[in-house]
């Protein structure tokens, strides 16, 4: 039953970050790869929101479903990974560890707002 959540939640989470990184993508005119951006500081936002939520007595299936295969689908690391690896080797040196550090610090604070504002919807 667990691979067959994981597996509903990363078929609706794959094709939103597709959807979503095309579509911010083609609004910003940048070197900065703010698609990928944008899918994982939503996807760090979702996972603290569900994480909160099954911590303070949640089912423990949302977490396999939407924090496993939903958020594990719709956020990327290894696009980071490649898309930051292009920024150094195309010399664009400031903007690859403006995005490195924007991520780590953006992702950090959106998954803490997400705890929070899950911690507020899972009170008893």
């Amino acid at each position: 039953m667990t691979l067959v959540l994981v597996l509903v939640g990363g078929a609706l989470g794959a094709p939103v970050r597709y959807l979503v990184d095309r579509w911010v993508s083609a609004r910003h005119d940048s070197v900065l790869p703010w698609g990928t951006f944008t899918v994982n500081m939503a996807g760090s936002f979702i996972l603290g929101v569900i994480a909160a939520i099954v911590v303070r007595g949640g089912p423990g299936w949302l977490l396999t479903v939407a924090g496993t295969g939903f958020c594990g689908a719709l956020t990327t690391f290894s696009t980071f990974g490649y898309e930051t690896f292009r920024l150094v080797e195309d010399g664009a040196w400031r903007q690859a560890a403006a995005s490195v550090v924007g991520s780590v610090v953006v992702g950090m604070g959106a998954v803490t707002v997400g705890w929070a504002a899950g911690s507020a919807l899972g009170s008893p």
